[in-house]
């Protein structure tokens, strides 16, 4: 017999919510998607609920053991029948479902125009824009006799609306305020403005009471999740070895840090060495493209930044040499295929990994590039995601001190450009290092390297 039902603590809090939106957050691990699946559990019985669980890209839902994976697994088991297509939905025996849907720009939500959603749930509120949300909220209505409401999880994210929206919740340190954890307030949102109260009352007297919702946030951490952490006791030690940025994040939920300067990747936490201690056991240079000359009207341009990089047998890597050059297109081809061939002599099996930008025209460029390069081993990979969550695995070896530095002229460029990420002009040498770095630490070439 399978047992569905919340751990005590935040968990058990989020579900007991009475507030019209609960919002569960703060950190990595706090169990936040187990329980928005649990939340739709209390009403299968009612032949006419229905709610809708989104995250903002279908892949999101589908994704290998992620949200839909995971619903599976629990609604299975009582009695849910599981349906893929055409939109993944569970339906329980009274006719109750929970459907799973995304919404990946503004536009999407006017899909939803004339619907009644008794629950909507976000995985990842973050993720969504404040229009979207408040589009949705139009949308929550009821007629099964369940009163309209809301629930979402989050991790912290200074930039987005939603650290604005809980404010309140959370002391100028970044921290959530321990007492006010579960605490309902109250909001009316009146041309866009959004209207803050401690009683519905105040608010209703002014705007009335269909104006007024009432809203509650709960913090959680790796730390209120007993299940994970039995299964998985591994999992703080994976968080604590994040970048400084992520990890006051995602395992202490801190909502106001931000990337800036120095944050990333300090000098100290590096070491230059004469020669290459150990022996290598991959190799990689990666490229970031920019093309462009110095000329009297640019004379600090973005250049074209080729980084090596090599892993070690003993865990570590190290930095082997960085090119970084404002050329033509015609001669950051000859650069390219230059240092291919300087390195494949020095390092023998060794990676080119080359920029793919969106299009035809970029694939095909990249398409030209690896012709060039016949005889070489080249990757060409489409670039995406923020810069500073591509650089978070490299940051996240450099400041546990994992990654030297060989002894050389660019040593100091490299340095400058990295200490000041993600806030200095440059980045290309900053972005061809993580995608170097990210060849390496999946490569498992472990011969024809130098010794």
């Amino acid at each position: 017999m399978i047992v569905l039902k919340p751990q005590p603590g935040p968990q058990e809090q989020f579900l007991s919510s009475s507030a019209d939106i609960t919002i569960y957050g703060g950190a990595a691990g706090g169990g936040k998607t187990y329980a928005l699946l649990l939340e739709p559990l209390r009403h299968i019985d009612n032949q006419g609920f229905g709610a809708v669980i989104f995250r903002r890209q279908a892949t999101q839902i589908m994704a290998e053991g992620g949200l839909f994976d995971n619903a599976v697994e629990m609604y299975t088991p009582i009695g849910a029948t599981i349906k893929q297509t055409p939109q993944p939905t569970a339906i329980f025996p009274s006719g109750a479902k929970v459907s799973f849907r995304h919404l990946g720009s503004d536009k999407e939500v006017h899909a939803w125009q004339g619907s009644q959603i008794c629950l909507i749930c976000y995985d990842e509120l973050t993720h969504f824009t404040e229009h979207q949300f408040f589009y949705m909220l139009s949308r929550n209505r009821s007629t099964c006799g369940v009163r309209p409401y809301i629930r979402a999880t989050c991790n912290p994210d200074a930039d987005s609306w939603v650290a604005d929206f809980i404010s309140w919740w959370i002391g100028p340190d970044g921290y959530a305020i321990k007492e006010r954890s579960g605490k309902i307030r109250y909001f009316a949102r009146i041309d866009g403005e959004i209207i803050w109260a401690d009683t519905r009352e105040e608010l209703a007297l002014k705007y009335g009471n269909e104006a007024v919702k009432s809203v509650s946030f709960i913090a959680s951490s790796i730390f209120d999740n007993k299940a994970l952490l039995e299964i998985n006791p591994d999992y703080i030690a994976s968080l604590n070895a994040l970048p400084m940025v992520e990890r006051e994040r995602l395992l202490k939920g801190n909502w106001k840090i931000r990337p800036a300067g120095g944050m990333y990747f300090k000098p100290e936490q590096t070491r230059i060495v004469k020669s290459v201690p150990d022996k290598l056991v991959s190799v990689a240079r990666a490229w970031d493209l920019a093309a462009t000359e110095i000329t009297p009207d640019s004379k600090n341009p973005d250049r074209t930044a080729g980084v090596l990089i090599g892993r070690m047998r003993n865990g570590q890597y190290i930095v082997l040499d960085v090119i970084r050059r404002a050329e033509n297109a015609a001669a950051v081809r000859r650069l390219i295929k230059s240092a291919a061939v300087t390195d494949k002599a020095e390092y023998g099996c060794m990676t080119i990994r080359l920029p793919q930008d969106p299009g035809q025209a970029g694939k095909a460029q990249a398409q030209s590039l690896v012709r060039e390069l016949a005889g070489f081993r080249v990757i060409a990979k489409p670039v995406s995601g923020a810069k500073t969550l591509r650089a978070e695995p490299l940051a996240s070896q450099w400041q546990q001190g994992n990654v030297l530095m060989l002894e050389g002229p660019w040593n100091e460029a490299f340095l400058d450009e990295l200490s000041g990420f993600p806030d200095a002009l440059h980045d290309d040498q900053v972005d061809a290092a993580a995608d170097a770095f990210g060849e390496v630490a999946v490569s498992h070439d472990w011969k024809g390297l130098s010794s």
